[in-house]
């Protein structure tokens, strides 16, 4: 994927270029359409997930509870805390999104900790509401 696009993600912004350019090595951009469940609750977790374009709702057991949208992250409970999705979420428009599997997210979480001090702080909000 191009590194560039990285640039306009909060989470990867303040990475120099050369940091973006690896964390794009470890990544593959998708295109999904509107509807499109990209993980269901109580599954095995496997990818880290980045919204660059469109919207997603996530629910739980069956409830809305966040919608996301260009910049938001989500996969990364699953990864991190419990083995298993604790949410679904569902493209609610056309998706672009950067994607990243379960070993490559591991890596980028040890190269760059900045980013995985971000992601663990949302982790923290996102189990504290629930």
């Amino acid at each position: 994927m191009d590194p560039a696009l990285l640039q306009s993600v909060p989470l990867f912004r303040d990475l120099s270029a050369h940091d973006r350019g690896q964390v794009a090595r470890w990544a593959d951009e998708i295109d999904v359409p509107a509807d499109y469940r990209l993980a269901e609750e109580g599954r095995f977790a496997h990818e880290f997930f980045v919204i660059l374009d469109g919207t997603v709702e996530v629910t739980k057991a069956g409830e809305r509870v966040a919608d996301l949208g260009p910049g938001d992250f989500f996969g990364e409970i699953g990864l991190i805390e419990t083995e298993r999705r604790t949410a679904t979420v569902a493209s609610t428009s056309p998706l672009r999104a950067v994607v990243m599997h379960q070993r490559d997210f591991a890596a980028m979480k040890d190269e760059f900790p900045q980013v995985c001090e971000r992601i663990h702080d949302a982790i923290r909000s996102r189990m504290a509401q629930g």
